[in-house]
């Protein structure tokens, strides 16, 4: 189940580190604690008692179901498709799900041998939201997480200390399928313990980053890393950003590279694929695979063969795939656009909107119903303190057509970003609703 002799530590925090022999045995004592059932909804905040949980629940043949978000209706939806499922956590929440174990403190202990999965056991389903808002499973086996874990290890080598072990401190929730590559697998599978905490405040991840003896690497989105820069905090010495759950401009990346004296490296995947290419997006455009994987581009997407994937995945991403072997991305099928015979994409639109000097956060997005001529209309919603509405129209008029100029466009103190930085389509259209009266 963790790779490595009972000595090496697992996870650091500021009170030191836990060996892999006391994660083992506290694995082993929760298992026999866990009630019966297939499913269980890992809500732990501290990332070692999710470590201990994911791992107990393994052990005891049960799955970890992985919803999109942790709010009360979308467990409650995922509890409903999983009527055998019960939830554990290691605090009060309010309101409490339905069948709740809360984690003993402390953990208790037990003797034994090291735990042991079988390859085909099926230890997580990830869920996406469909274009219905219907979250849609996606199962991983621990052998396609051993086979995933071998290629991220791969795609992070340079970063990673060569002959000994990488302290890692992570801004992602372990329940999002990135968290659960970068801070449950990477320590379980390879070289590397985790901090316990997840850290959201930049004087929190300065903080924490400082409780590693030894250069940390950073695991974060590009959320975080835009507040890391804004705020003006110095960083100890890491040994290397991660980046991803939305695109990472390179403007952005050769700004954290300046300022905190390391590389920044992109990962491109989704919970359907997990991740299969990197690139430093400070120099470069072009996306490099993993090894093993293939890439095979369709009118509406793109197919991703991948050694840890049953079958091919399709993606509504469309590339370019250069000679070399490495591609670039060319948008999103879902994100194209097309009015009064032109075309544009939302992910171009809204690059052009961050561009316009004084916006600090925005997005371009499409009306969910058409208006009276049948056009499903742009809007936007920006965050541009001291901005008007009417100069940030101004300014994108000089960088766009204007059928697609956004209207209704909306100044707003904060985008409903989710905790990995992501924009869910229903809190847009429910804040630009708001905002329209």
């Amino acid at each position: 189940m963790a790779l490595g002799d009972d000595a090496r530590a697992i996870v650091f925090d500021a009170t030191g580190e836990r060996s892999l022999a006391r994660f083992h045995a506290e694995v082993r004592a929760l298992a026999a604690l866990l009630p019966d059932g297939r499913h269980a909804i890992n809500l732990c905040e501290d990332r070692y008692r999710f470590l201990v949980a994911f791992c107990a629940a393994a052990l005891r043949g049960q799955t970890t179901l992985l919803p999109p978000s942790r709010a009360p209706r979308v467990v409650d939806e995922v509890l409903g498709q999983h009527p055998d499922a019960y939830c554990l956590g290691d605090g009060p929440l309010v309101p409490e799900p339905p069948r709740y174990l809360l984690l003993p403190d402390p953990l208790p202990q037990s003797d034994g041998p090291p735990p042991v999965l079988d390859d085909d056991a099926l230890v997580a389903i990830g869920f996406t939201s469909g274009s219905t808002g219907q979250p849609r499973p996606n199962p991983k086996t621990w052998a396609a997480f051993r086979t995933s874990t071998a290629q991220n290890l791969s795609a992070l080598a340079d970063l990673l200390v060569p002959h000994g072990s990488t302290h890692v401190v992570a801004t992602v929730p372990p329940q999002h399928m990135y968290g659960m590559e970068m801070s449950v697998l990477l320590p379980l599978l390879g070289p590397v313990a985790i901090h316990g905490a997840r850290p959201f405040f930049p004087g929190d991840v300065a903080r924490v980053l400082a409780d590693s003896a030894t250069p940390a690497l950073l695991v974060t989105t590009p959320v975080h890393l835009r507040a890391l820069l804004e705020s003006g905090i110095a960083l100890p010495p890491v040994a290397g950003i991660v980046s991803a759950t939305a695109p990472l401009s390179a403007p952005l990346a050769r700004e954290a590279e300046s300022r905190f004296g390391c590389e920044v490296r992109e990962l491109f995947g989704s919970t359907e694929t997990c991740v299969f290419a990197r690139r430093r997006t400070a120099v470069d455009e072009a996306w490099t695979l993993l090894p093993g994987v293939r890439l095979s581009p369709q009118p509406d997407g793109t197919a991703v063969h991948a050694p840890h994937l049953p079958h091919p995945i399709a993606l509504a991403d469309l590339v370019e795939v250069l000679d070399d072997g490495r591609f670039v991305l060319r948008g999103r099928s879902a994100d194209l656009l097309e009015i009064a015979g032109k075309r544009a994409s939302l992910g171009d639109l809204t690059r052009k909107l961050l561009a316009v000097p004084g916006v600090v956060d925005g997005v371009v997005f499409q009306a969910e119903q058409p208006d009276d001529a049948g056009v499903r209309r742009v809007a936007a919603l920006v965050v541009a303190p001291g901005q008007d509405e009417a100069d940030i129209l101004r300014a994108l008029r000089g960088a766009i057509d204007p059928v697609f100029l956004p209207r209704p466009l909306r100044c707003v103190a904060a985008l409903p970003r989710n905790e990995t930085g992501k924009l869910p389509r229903h809190a847009l259209t429910a804040l630009l609703a708001s905002q329209l009266g």
